[in-house]
């Protein structure tokens, strides 16, 4: 399912950039690009396409990573959060203690979307993307895939990290993973985490000497919370540093793995 979390953000400023082909966006690699068989998938949260904030995510890697990036729908349209709900009950940096009145409040909030998160959970979203996958391979000849998710599609991620489907991900903030699906990865993982989550690195740091292992990052950003690398508050200085930090760190994973 999701988490509490994932129900605030704020929204980015300007414009996207990209088109929508049926229910997905695609932005291009610049003219002058040279990785034309290579692509990334970006998985949203659970507000979907109806934010803009995947939508420009997405613009900015494809002109500094110079590939193709696509979003795929993965909610058929119907995201299970409306964007309208965004007021930021959750705190937006760490070391903010959330109130008893704010909890009620989300509570309440968050009620209405059950159903709706049930309708999308994992064994429903998953199929999806990974057709989407297949599909953009088979018409656009695409040989390699990166993956990068935040919050419920960070999980999505971290799912796709053990099938053939990608060769490199990167997971912001995920939302309910567990320790045996991280340990099931088998490609490249970046990992953005906010410095009020507890990281799993030491799962990671087992495998080291495994003939199997894999190459890995975590970075941690400091005075960040849940929501930092897609739904930041730019006014806070140290979440916009963790923000930009973040998709820098999303540019240069993609450059040196995919």
């Amino acid at each position: 399912m999701s988490c509490p979390d994932c129900y605030k953000g704020f929204v980015l400023p300007g414009e996207p950039k990209g088109s929508m082909v049926g229910l997905d966006y695609f932005t291009p690699a610049p003219a002058d690009a040279t990785h034309r068989t290579k692509a990334i998938v970006l998985l949203t949260d659970i507000f979907g396409l109806a934010l803009p904030n995947p939508r420009i995510v997405a613009d900015h890697l494809a002109e500094h990573v110079g590939m193709d990036v696509w979003i795929p729908d993965f909610f058929n349209g119907k995201p299970p959060v409306d964007p309208n709900t965004l007021e930021p009950l959750m705190p937006d940096r760490a070391g903010i203690k959330i109130s008893w009145i704010d909890i009620a409040r989300l509570i309440l909030k968050a009620l209405p979307f059950l159903p709706r998160l049930f309708f999308n959970r994992a064994s429903v979203v998953d199929p999806r993307v990974h057709e989407f996958i297949k599909k953009i391979k088979a018409e656009k000849g695409y040989e390699k895939i990166g993956a990068v998710g935040y919050c419920f599609g960070g999980a999505i991620a971290v799912r796709l990290g053990p099938t053939d489907l990608v060769n490199t991900i990167v997971v912001a903030h995920p939302a309910g993973v567990t320790p045996a699906q991280m340990r099931a990865i088998k490609v490249p993982t970046s990992w953005a985490l906010a410095e009020d989550v507890k990281t799993a690195q030491a799962i990671f740091k087992e495998q080291e000497d495994r003939p199997d292992h894999v190459d890995y990052e975590f970075n941690t950003w400091k005075g960040t919370a849940h929501g930092f690398a897609v739904r930041p508050n730019l006014e806070v200085p140290e979440v916009k540093t963790g923000y930009e930090g973040a998709l820098n760190q999303t540019v240069a994973w993609f450059q040196k793995t995919l």
